[in-house]
């Protein structure tokens, strides 16, 4: 009896040992979560405002009536996306096409790595031998499905692409970079041109709030494909303007080393969207290489959470610093706009001036007034203060086209450059006075002090 009772509490206490919960309620152990304040981006603190107009604007009012709402935290630029960020973006689809294309080339004629020459660039799954278990799985089950026959597969980044035509590693290179270009009939001057209309962008979303208004609806069905292309308009600085001389910022504007830290334009509604989805995708393919958590999406701010952040804590404020003047008490000009009956020179700029420019607002946000207007997830309804929420308010109705622009820009009186009012574009639309910047979802809580 008593050896019984012994193997019994020895093998109780082996149990106990080998179950690290000892059967209790502990949760799921996950990793340990340390928020990251993404590059080039504050941390704006949730809270509730004053939204909206003052009841001395007569003719505003009645387009943004005054509303407390409040907001999430999140993260947002510090500065409108620049040029060089731009082109960072565009790049990035430039030489994704050049490799597939580079990639098929190579597919087509059974070459690899071992080939040299266009072969460095074979699709990562055209040497098998190399795979895991589950890579192969995918390659046998997936890879091929699709309209092109090439979904699935994966380009190669590891091998640098070569620009320099004297470093061609052959004629098959040479094959598909000259379709990369415009035609020698379409070159002048013997330079010849990136052919930007093949510059196209593709992704997917889930459209969140069809799934949740229709339950019934299939997953796949939620799913939605993009195609954009990227490349901003640069003849806006031509077609905004009648019987003025800009071709200068036409030609030398977005992609000159002496415009990297100016404001992107020329790009629409849904190319700033696209953006987003991009740099979504650029930061957590790294964060998937350091076998690190995805982070949230950046995205386009709606109307709530511009305004709030434009604000910067000030309650009440005509202008993201105080108002309602638009000169400081030394009398300089606040901001980069039409000041003086259209004096463009007065506040030291003729154009779009460098984004870090001016002092920022107490949020540390610059240009929330001026330099560029700014696009936001929101579509224009003169009545929608009326029935958005009180909390997170967001009208973004895809069928309708009219997006709304905040800010003001470096063509607008300063009425415009008010933090309470609204204008809008439509979003297929290109102008020379537009750009954007993203925000971040801030995961947890937290709030103002006041």
């Amino acid at each position: 009896m008593k050896k019984f009772i012994l193997l019994t509490a020895v093998l109780a206490l082996l149990t106990s040992c080998g179950s690290k919960d000892r059967g209790e309620l502990v949760g799921v152990k996950g990793k340990k979560w340390h928020p990251e304040k993404p590059y080039g981006m504050e941390l704006i603190p949730g809270g509730a405002f004053i939204m909206g107009k003052a009841d001395d604007d007569l003719a505003g009012v009645h387009d943004a009536p005054a509303k407390t709402v409040t907001v999430r935290a999140l993260y947002m630029d510090a500065t409108e996306i620049t040029n060089s960020e731009y082109r960072q973006f565009v790049n990035w689809v430039r030489d994704s096409i050049l490799r597939l294309e580079l990639a098929k080339m190579a597919d087509d004629y059974g070459l690899t790595p071992q080939d040299g020459g266009i072969g460095e660039y074979a699709f990562k799954d055209a040497d098998t031998t190399n795979m895991s278990v589950y890579e192969k799985y995918m390659f046998e089950n997936y890879t091929g499905l699709g309209d092109t026959g090439y979904e699935g597969r994966k380009i190669n980044r590891d091998i640098d692409l070569i620009f320099d035509t004297d470093k061609y590693p052959d004629e098959f290179y040479a094959e598909v970079m000259d379709t990369m270009y415009l035609p020698l009939e379409e070159s002048y001057n013997g330079q010849r041109t990136w052919d930007v209309k093949k510059f196209n962008f593709q992704y997917s979303y889930m459209d969140i709030q069809e799934a949740a208004r229709n339950r019934g609806v299939k997953r796949k069905d939620a799913i939605i494909k993009e195609e954009v292309n990227v490349y901003p308009d640069t003849t806006v600085w031509i077609r905004d303007f009648a019987y003025s001389y800009n071709e200068p910022m036409h030609n030398d504007y977005f992609w000159h080393d002496a415009y990297s830290d100016y404001p992107v334009v020329g790009v629409t509604w849904k190319q700033a969207k696209a953006f987003c989805e991009w740099r979504t995708i650029n930061k957590n393919t790294y964060q998937k290489s350091k076998k690190a958590a995805h982070v949230n999406r950046f995205r386009l701010p709606n109307e709530a959470e511009w305004e709030y952040a434009a604000r910067g804590g000030l309650q009440a404020a005509t202008y993201p610093w105080g108002g309602p003047y638009t000169r400081s008490s030394r009398g300089c000009f606040m901001a980069n706009f039409k000041p003086v009956r259209g004096d463009y020179a007065a506040d030291q700029a003729l154009y779009t001036v460098e984004a870090k420019s001016y002092d920022p607002n107490d949020y540390n946000l610059y240009n929330m007034a001026g330099n560029v207007s700014e696009w936001v997830n929101a579509s224009y309804d003169p009545n929608s203060y009326e029935y958005t929420s009180t909390i997170n308010p967001s009208v973004n109705d895809k069928n309708n086209k009219r997006k709304v622009i905040r800010g003001g820009s470096w063509k607008d009186v300063a009425y415009y450059l008010q933090v309470s009012t609204r204008d809008y574009e439509y979003a297929d639309s290109a102008r020379s006075y537009i750009g954007f910047r993203t925000v971040q979802d801030y995961m947890g809580t937290k709030v103002t002090n006041n």
